[in-house]
């Protein structure tokens, strides 16, 4: 997978102030308010910086925390994961392995098989719809 490396600035003029906030400065949207939270599309979410893809609707589950939640990425190197220890918290983030765009973070507290809950900003994702 080759990377994708640009300026704060360049990623600035490619994406609106929300976005860039969320998937470039590690901001987290507000719960209950991301457009994903109740989609219920088939298809593929893809990074909305660079459109690697990361999860599947197949793995999606509503996980009452107010953020679109799946149990695993469609391929493991497709993300990253990493040590977050800010807001006084230790948590695990999630990051495009791609262009190292901020998702959200990983929990142990989802359903099975995995039992993994990756909670993720709607902001870093754009949802490919697959019509069946």
């Amino acid at each position: 997978m080759k990377k994708i490396k640009k300026s704060n600035n360049e990623w600035k003029n490619l994406l609106d102030e929300k976005t860039y906030s969320i998937a470039r400065m590690s901001k987290t949207e507000s719960p209950f308010t991301g457009k994903y939270l109740n989609e219920k599309s088939i298809g593929i979410y893809n990074c909305i910086c660079c459109n690697n893809e990361l999860f599947s609707s197949k793995s999606k589950f509503d996980s009452g925390t107010g953020w679109p939640s799946f149990y695993e990425p469609i391929q493991k190197n497709s993300i990253v994961e990493k040590d977050d220890l800010t807001h006084g918290m230790n948590r695990i983030e999630v990051i495009c392995k791609k262009c190292d765009a901020h998702l959200g973070h990983v929990f142990n507290d989802g359903p099975q098989p995995t039992g993994l809950r990756y909670c993720l900003n709607s902001a870093s994702l754009n949802l490919k719809k697959i019509n069946e």
